[in-house]
């Protein structure tokens, strides 16, 4: 089967674990780091790998993925020839994504200045762009409370929405600074902006660092987390999901312990529109 974000889905409710200091101990070497083991979760969940000891995880992981990720560039996997992936540990349950310097994607383009230049060549180099989803998980204390795929296309705008506002601030900002006889690179709060975008869930401090609200309140009313030991869910757009596999879909679909819904929920662009998505959810009682 193709490794997507179904099959990824489909893995951790077959895995049943989401104890990370357990899946380390076991299939992990001497990894601590909480961050750093979410991330090797949601690998092998796409990379159907989770059960491999540790020293057999590269090779698996060069045959399904173009790209693994470079310290602050983004993104932090791409499979081959297909989708991208963003993967964000947030301490609280509800708390907002930060993005740093990296402003809201709706897709990973090949012209965005933040990836690096083996990145874009990934893939053969003939892309222009790529689906991006953000993975959101909560792992305070090594267990994972939840974990939160959502597709860049229903989550954040185009890419032109935050640009128009974030350069003409980047150069009064440096402005200001230069009048202050500081440098341009010293951290510095001068402000807020809030509600950068249509949706009104993104906001941009004025040292150009970036967060967006988290999707349990953006999509509040349709994710709600009960009392269960681990919850999952997986917003992504109607269209997206149907250029899955027939194969993938269906074994989703006929999951007992995974439930698929049609969901409408507001464009990012345009919040007088709504979008047909698909919300899938899965939880460990």
């Amino acid at each position: 089967m193709p490794n997507n974000v179904l099959r990824g889905i489909l893995n951790i409710a077959s895995f049943k674990n989401n104890n990370l200091k357990s899946y380390a101990s076991t299939y992990l070497n001497r990894i601590n780091a909480v961050g750093e083991q979410l991330e090797f979760y949601v690998k092998d969940a796409i990379a159907t790998s989770f059960k491999l000891p540790y020293d057999k995880k590269p090779e698996v992981y060069s045959k399904v993925f173009s790209w693994l990720g470079t310290q602050n560039h983004p993104p932090d996997i791409i499979i081959k020839n297909g989708d991208a992936f963003e993967i964000k540990k947030i301490e609280t349950i509800k708390g907002s994504l930060q993005l740093n310097s990296s402003s809201p994607k709706n897709k990973l383009l090949a012209t965005d200045s933040r990836i690096t230049a083996d990145c874009k060549k990934c893939d053969g180099g003939n892309w222009k762009e790529k689906d991006l989803f953000y993975v959101i998980g909560n792992a305070k204390g090594g267990e994972i409370s939840y974990l939160f795929f959502v597709h860049g296309v229903c989550y954040a705008a185009d890419h032109k929405v935050y640009e128009k506002i974030h350069e003409p601030i980047k150069k009064e900002v440096d402005s200001v600074l230069d009048s202050l006889g500081l440098e341009k690179g010293e951290t510095v709060e001068l402000g807020k902006v809030r509600r950068v975008d249509p949706l009104g869930i993104t906001e941009l401090r004025i040292r150009g660092m970036w967060s967006i609200e988290n999707p349990l309140n953006v999509y509040d009313g349709l994710c709600e987390l009960g009392k269960n030991k681990f919850h999952l869910f997986a917003l992504l757009s109607k269209e997206k999901y149907l250029s899955y596999s027939k194969e993938d879909i269906k074994e989703l679909e006929s999951h007992k312990e995974i439930s698929v819904k049609d969901v409408k929920i507001k464009s990012p662009n345009n919040p007088a529109n709504l979008m047909e998505a698909k919300l899938i959810a899965f939880v460990i009682k």
